[in-house]
């Protein structure tokens, strides 16, 4: 769910362009190497995070992973990666695909291929337990600090509205604790996200209003691979059909929101 950063992978697509012409389709590769190479951040949780006991990574991003790469034939191999960066390491063919809350745009569709939406969601402002004003859209936040993750839709959404004095962060946990010491006055994240972490903090935070538009959120991977895609669409169908989408979905959210609302 996060913009495109077009800038910084410009230069990648470019020198992959002629390799893309002769190659083999993705799917072939990944076939052959019998793994999925799956980038997310491993710090968003309840998406992708790592476990305090265990260390492995675990959260509806790498369950989806595992469940998508399963109906390939292959298993999942995982890298971790901060956001600000993911984009560019998929332009450069560090990995294969991205799991990690992608949301699917017009900007970020002209670079890549994207699977169709495997969840919904929408965003939401975090604010202080003792704040007594009731925000319900940005525009009330001129004039206030707003954090969000650097490089995210959230970001973008909160730059575009003028008198916001936005703060970027690489993580949510850095944002929040700022937020809870009243460094900056609002948070904006991924309203499931912020309603899971919100039952598990001890940070003087509550969740405020949600405050845009519904996202949708995909699997980006590289142009010119219409096996793979088609091989990526016929697995989240097929999951969809069979159940198995929707049972991660109620794991760890409670509700389906691998539909539309």
């Amino acid at each position: 769910m996060r913009k495109p950063l077009m800038s910084l992978f410009a230069a990648a697509l470019l020198a992959g362009a002629a390799l893309h012409a002769s190659a083999a389709d993705l799917l072939q590769t990944v076939k052959a190497r019998g793994t999925l190479k799956v980038a997310m951040e491993g710090v968003y949780a309840p998406f992708n995070y790592r476990d305090q006991k265990t260390g492995e990574l675990v959260g509806y991003d790498v369950d989806v992973a595992k469940l998508v790469a399963s109906k390939l034939g292959v298993k999942p191999e995982f890298v971790t990666t901060e956001w600000a960066s993911i984009l560019a390491g998929l332009a450069s063919g560090k990995y294969d695909v991205i799991i990690s809350q992608v949301g699917i745009n017009p900007k970020r569709e002209q670079v890549f291929d994207f699977s169709q939406p495997y969840i919904y969601s929408s965003p939401m402002l975090i604010v202080r337990k003792d704040e007594k004003n009731n925000w319900t859209s940005l525009e009330q936040l001129k004039g206030k600090r707003v954090g969000a993750g650097q490089g995210s839709v959230y970001e973008a959404q909160a730059k575009a509205v003028p008198g916001i004095e936005v703060r970027s962060y690489p993580a949510a946990p850095e944002n929040l604790s700022d937020l809870a010491s009243g460094r900056i006055d609002a948070a904006l994240n991924d309203g499931l996200m912020a309603t899971w972490l919100l039952k598990t903090t001890r940070l003087p935070i509550k969740a405020g209003a949600r405050v845009g538009a519904v996202e949708r959120m995909g699997i980006p991977f590289q142009k010119g691979n219409p096996q793979f895609k088609a091989a990526i669409e016929k697995a989240l169908n097929d999951a969809a059909a069979d159940g198995s989408l929707k049972a991660i979905s109620v794991k760890w959210f409670g509700t389906d929101v691998s539909k539309a609302p």
